[in-house]
């Protein structure tokens, strides 16, 4: 009697560690966070350095009136190559990479994290997630990135579209801001950004990780090559950035408003004054064909990079 009460504890313990995610203590799940971490923050520098001018000029046209075009994005990029150099192209990079590292640092390893917490949660491996989990998982990932990185994404954003003279530096606009306009603008945006971000990520995560499952299903391969990565990347950004392209016009307005003459308002302020100065296609989609030629370059090379970085750091580990 007493050897079968032993059986079964033993047997509700194992089935207890088959169900609840194992806590992140060991030195093997150390390693493994930061390697996420790591391979995160590479991820999104090599990705948003890649498409740095063109975000640049994306930005310039969102939180302007002027009616977007190729010929016309194109005319501000030689302009602005003529008249500041060719290193201006890149302004406001320096922001970027201090908001995207750690902010492509925190997606990518809170990503791997609810993958696992949701995979054992549902009995899966992380990678085998089914639709709705799997979606889930980006969507909390790009959340807890966004929130934690914010002002950050504001500055840069102040950065893109202001001439050198007024801010210096990245300090230069924390300290300006603050007194100027108050320390809550900084947060300024922020309920757009999070609203877009929830499909933003979710679809991109979701799209990525489907079409590796599809892939290994059907190749009989367990890893894609790189050029197959880029173009499972490039299909996610495509699917992501067109879903929360809105919410990101509405973002720039609100995060902007405070050098670019609009009074400071809600997201449905600002989404009426949008549609009603405008037009609601040409005003809530203004530049949304160059994210469809940058987003997908970008998406691409940061979920290439960091699954080979990944690849490259297991091989180093063992």
């Amino acid at each position: 009697m007493g050897n079968g009460v032993k059986e079964s504890t033993a047997r509700v313990r194992e089935d207890a560690e088959a169900i609840l995610p194992s806590p992140v203590n060991s030195k093997s799940d150390h390693r493994q966070v930061l390697s996420s971490l790591l391979s995160g923050a590479l991820a999104g520098a090599l990705a948003k350095t890649a498409v740095a001018p063109l975000d640049r000029t994306k930005i310039i046209f969102q939180v302007s009136s002027k009616r977007f075009s190729a010929k016309e994005a194109f005319r501000l990029l030689y302009f602005t190559y003529l008249n500041e150099g060719f290193f201006s192209l890149w302004r406001g990079n320096s922001a970027t990479m201090v908001r995207v590292v750690p902010y492509a640092a925190i997606q990518f390893s809170a990503h791997e994290e609810y993958k696992r917490i949701l995979g054992h949660y549902y009995g899966f491996r992380g990678e085998a997630l089914p639709p709705g989990p799997r979606l889930l998982a980006g969507a909390l990932a790009g959340t807890t990135a966004a929130s934690l990185t914010y002002p950050l994404d504001l500055v840069r954003a102040r950065m893109a579209v202001t001439p050198k003279e007024m801010y210096s530096n990245i300090f230069h606009v924390f300290i300006r801001i603050s007194r100027e306009e108050g320390l809550k603008t900084l947060y300024h945006g922020f309920t757009p950004t999070v609203l877009g971000v929830i499909p933003y990520a979710g679809l991109s995560f979701f799209t990525y990780e489907t079409l590796k499952s599809l892939h290994r299903e059907y190749s009989g391969r367990p890893q894609p090559y790189p050029f197959e990565r880029m173009i499972f990347g490039a299909c996610a950004g495509l699917i992501g950035q067109s879903a929360s392209y809105p919410l990101d016009v509405v973002r720039r307005r609100m995060q902007t408003a405070g050098v670019m003459g609009h009074p400071h308002a809600s997201i449905m302020h600002t989404l009426r004054a949008i549609v009603r100065e405008e037009g609601a296609v040409r005003g809530l989609y203004k530049g949304l064909s160059m994210n469809w030629l940058k987003g997908p370059i970008a998406v691409g090379i940061s979920f290439t990079t960091f699954d080979l970085m990944q690849i490259l750091l297991r091989h180093l580990q063992s």
